[in-house]
């Protein structure tokens, strides 16, 4: 691991400092929250900051609140909130069921114990070839590997040139719950959708999401739900822990008696971003979400689908997924 110094601010303020000052002469800078994924990245040289500035340090950015946006009422949730005490805070339990199920899914408890909202929304991709330091379109290459090569766990949808498929559990469920994320950097805070925060490979195939350099994520806010929304997270995996999804859902249903009136489904671990069904949610929407309704939301769900050499099991698993998480949230 290459020696780096490391930075632990006090204030949003001060970090941004620290980043603009580290920046200002000529030295490479990486933020860290939880620190539990950029460790390994460090290990493997796949970063190599001459600079770490640590977030955790800062007082305040691990409060979960209720707070109004734009004169919405809803909860701020701080970028350094950890996985552990997000998936166990009772108003996140009760008011956004997806967000904690979401989160209590990541990983292990030793992990989530340490890793942190933030981190896990911005983590970089887990595919074999980035992490193994191939010089793919995510480290510094022209070329992704998996096209003719190992692609089990890739994209199929929204793939090209790279077919990364995003690691986090909680981006789609925040993208299903309309949150809006607060970047801060050397030209201040803006407010992002979490659904126009995330970035597919054909914009920029090196990145991820929209974060400038020296900008952090702050925090996240999500409106409050009506009396009647129901939404949960389905994660389908590999082996039972330590694993990112191979396919998962993130379900946010409005319901008036037994009839639907408004849905949110986003999908996991089948494309580079979170994937939102909109054609799923138009199709369940104003009605009674049947058996037989279900199953066509499942076949729809599947619409598009480009699976590579190896990865097409997915599209089975997500017609079925999707089918059976609409199922078992309606009945609940």
């Amino acid at each position: 691991m290459k020696a780096f110094t490391n930075a632990n601010p006090k204030t949003v303020a001060q970090a941004l400092t620290f980043i603009a000052d580290a920046q200002k002469n000529g030295k490479s800078v990486a933020v860290a929250g939880g620190g539990s994924d950029m460790l390994g990245m460090m290990k493997e040289r796949l970063l190599t900051p001459d600079v770490l500035v640590h977030l955790r340090s800062i007082p305040g950015l691990d409060q979960v609140k209720q707070e109004k946006l734009g004169g919405v009422t809803g909860i701020a949730i701080g970028g350094q909130t950890t996985l552990d005490a997000l998936s166990h805070h009772d108003l996140v339990r009760r008011q956004f069921a997806v967000l904690a199920e979401a989160a209590g899914t990541v990983a292990t408890p030793q992990i989530r114990n340490v890793a942190t909202l933030a981190g896990n929304v911005c983590q970089r991709p887990w595919c074999w070839y980035y992490r193994n330091g191939f010089k793919c379109l995510k480290n510094g290459g022209n070329r992704c590997f998996s096209v003719d090569g190992e692609n089990e766990f890739h994209a199929i949808f929204g793939g090209g040139p790279s077919y990364i498929v995003h690691p986090s559990d909680t981006s789609p469920a925040l993208v299903a719950l309309d949150a809006r994320f607060t970047l801060n950097g050397a030209s201040g805070r803006r407010v992002v959708p979490a659904a126009e925060f995330f970035t597919l490979p054909s914009v920029n195939a090196a990145r991820e999401n929209v974060l400038k350099d020296g900008e952090v994520l702050e925090s996240v806010w999500i409106p409050a739900p009506g009396r009647a929304v129901k939404s949960t997270y389905h994660k389908i995996m590999d082996r039972e822990a330590w694993t990112h999804a191979v396919v998962s859902a993130a379900v946010v249903l409005e319901m008036e008696n037994d009839v639907c009136r408004s849905a949110r489904i986003v999908l996991g671990g089948v494309a580079p971003i979170p994937w939102r069904l909109p054609d799923v949610e138009k199709l369940v929407a104003g009605q009674r979400v049947t058996p037989a309704l279900a199953a066509q939301a499942g076949e729809a769900a599947v619409a598009g689908a480009r699976p590579l050499a190896k990865n097409g099991y997915k599209i089975p698993l997500t017609r079925a997924m999707v089918t059976r998480t609409l199922q078992t949230l309606v009945n609940a």
